[in-house]
């Protein structure tokens, strides 16, 4: 199957399922995002330790 018939069919599937309505709503759930996570991820995480990470990651499970 072709990558085109593959998206024919999956969106075929999703109206058939949800109508039209229901599969927009479906599909506006998914965005690439824009920007490159890997840069993003370098700028906030190159000057913290893996200690003071964990330590983030504990705090933030203990609010909620």
């Amino acid at each position: 199957m072709t990558p085109i018939e593959l998206r024919r069919q999956g969106l075929a599937a999703l109206h058939k399922e949800l109508g039209y309505v229901g599969m927009v709503r479906f599909l506006s759930q998914f965005d690439s995002g824009k920007g490159d996570y890997t840069i993003d991820r370098h700028q906030w995480q190159d000057n913290l330790t893996v200690a003071e990470i964990a330590a983030q990651i504990k705090e933030r499970r203990n609010q909620g």
